[in-house]
C-alpha cells in the first residue's frame, strides 16, 4: 500500500490546479476518502454545506460506453461524510461556478480514463512519488490515523467499510506506533498541571 503524505498531496494537487475539475476532484479524494466511482456520481444535491457533510449513496460507472450510477460498493458504503468547512467553502465555490449545473447533474462528468491520466500528468509535474488513484483513500486514512489518531470504528465509518476488521486488515500497521504517541500526549497534558 502506498500513500501521501499532506506535504506530498500539497507539491501535487499545485500541479494540476490549472483543470478545475482535477484540482478539486482529487482534492476530494484526498479529503474524503471516497472511492473514484463515488466522486464520480457526485452531485450537489448530496452536499449539505450549513452542516457541512456529504452524502455518498452512489457509484459511477462506464460500461459499453454508457454512463451508469449504481448503489455503493456495499450496504455500509451508504454513508454521510463530516466535512472541514476549509473544503465546504472551496467546493461550494467550484460547484457555483460550474454552469449550468442542476441539483442532480453529476458535478465530476468525467471518466476514470480522466482522472488516470491527470493523476500521471501532476505525478510528472511534481515528482513525488506514484501512487495509483486509489492510494488517495489510503492517504486519507493514513492522516486520520498517524496525524489525527482516529479509532478504528471511525476510520471504518468513513470510508464505509463493511466491519471495523477490513479496516484492521488494511491499517494495522499504522496503530503500532499509537501507544507511544498516546503516552507522549498524556505527559505534556498532566505535565502541564504540575505546580511546580
Amino acid at each position: 500500500m502506498r500513500f501521501w503524505t499532506p506535504e506530498e498531496f500539497t507539491l501535487f494537487i499545485r500541479e494540476v490546479a490549472d483543470k478545475p475539475a482535477s484540482y478539486y476532484g482529487f482534492y476530494t479524494l484526498f479529503c474524503t476518502g471516497i472511492r473514484l466511482g463515488e466522486l464520480l456520481a457526485l452531485t450537489p444535491a448530496d452536499f449539505d454545506f450549513v452542516n457541512r457533510t456529504l452524502r455518498i449513496n452512489k457509484s459511477y460507472q462506464r460500461i459499453n460506453g454508457r454512463d451508469v450510477i449504481t448503489s455503493p460498493k456495499t450496504k455500509k458504503s451508504i454513508r454521510t461524510i463530516p466535512l472541514p468547512k476549509f473544503y465546504c467553502d472551496k467546493m461550494q465555490q467550484y460547484i457555483s461556478g460550474i454552469y449550468g449545473l442542476n441539483y442532480d447533474d453529476r458535478i465530476f462528468s468525467y471518466t476514470k480514463h480522466f482522472y488516470e491520466h491527470e493523476i500521471r500528468r501532476g505525478l510528472k509535474k511534481s515528482g513525488v512519488k506514484r501512487i495509483r488513484i486509489h492510494d488517495l483513500r489510503h492517504s486519507h486514512a493514513s492522516l486520520l490515523i498517524s496525524r489525527l489518531g482516529a479509532s478504528p470504528q471511525l476510520v471504518a465509518d468513513r470510508l464505509g467499510h463493511e466491519n471495523i476488521q477490513t479496516t484492521l486488515n488494511i491499517y494495522s500497521h499504522l496503530y503500532d506506533d499509537q501507544p507511544r504517541k498516546l503516552a507522549d500526549s498524556l505527559g505534556k497534558i498532566v505535565e502541564s498541571t504540575d505546580g511546580k
